[in-house]
């Protein structure tokens, strides 16, 4: 590993070595994909990992490549003590509101964990059911904190796997391209064939 890689990622966990000898034993980290597109889910990504975890290109899943994610992705989930999403449809994000949705479904990825965290880091939530376990909210914490960087690459590969199986229910849309979001070429779609069901109505009104 290069030594800029490593001085990146002892910053990286910085925070949660603190915690570590304040006597915290087990940090989840937490993260979202899928607020802005304009179809599918919301997913969020909960993830434990050892205090000594050092995987090389952890990061903020937006700045690493499709390619690179998935391997991380393995590596992350086969080294983590505990991980689970949460997974929130776009009907019920109609339904609530995606930020709701998003409280919702972080909600859910913390009750699928098979170890109960000490404490949570997530990624710019507040007022957040966390079933009582306390947590620190931290702007930009996908790209500043090793678990939640963690966690942004399980949500984000498991939002764009779930949108890769819907590109071959409707090929129209070019989901494997754009997952979902607002493109160009994406709103063409929309308005030459209408919405599908994967389609998030309070988003895409302004389309049809």
């Amino acid at each position: 590993m290069k030594e800029r890689e490593i001085e990146r990622l002892n910053k990286l966990k910085e925070f949660e070595k603190k915690l570590y000898k304040d006597g915290i034993k087990y940090i989840a980290g937490i993260d979202e994909a899928g607020r802005g597109p304009l179809a599918g889910p919301v997913v969020i990504g909960c993830v434990i990992m050892k205090p000594d975890s050092f995987i090389e290109y952890v990061n903020d899943s937006k700045k690493i490549s499709e390619t690179k994610r998935e391997m991380l992705y393995e590596k992350i989930t086969s080294e983590a003590l505990a991980w689970s999403t949460g997974i929130v449809w776009q009907e019920e994000i109609d339904e609530i509101n995606i930020l709701n949705a998003t409280k919702k479904a972080l909600t859910l990825a913390i009750e699928g964990l098979k170890i109960k965290p000490d404490t949570i880091l997530v990624d710019a939530l507040d007022k957040i059911d966390t079933k009582g376990i306390p947590y620190i909210s931290v702007i930009k914490g996908d790209a500043k904190i090793y678990s939640i960087s963690a966690a942004s690459i399980i949500a984000k590969v498991t939002r764009d796997r779930i949108m890769k199986e819907y590109d071959e229910v409707y090929p129209e849309y070019g989901f494997l391209g754009h997952k979902g979001y607002g493109t160009a070429k994406h709103i063409q779609a929309i308005k030459e064939y209408g919405i599908c069901p994967l389609h998030r109505r309070t988003f895409t009104k302004r389309f049809v």
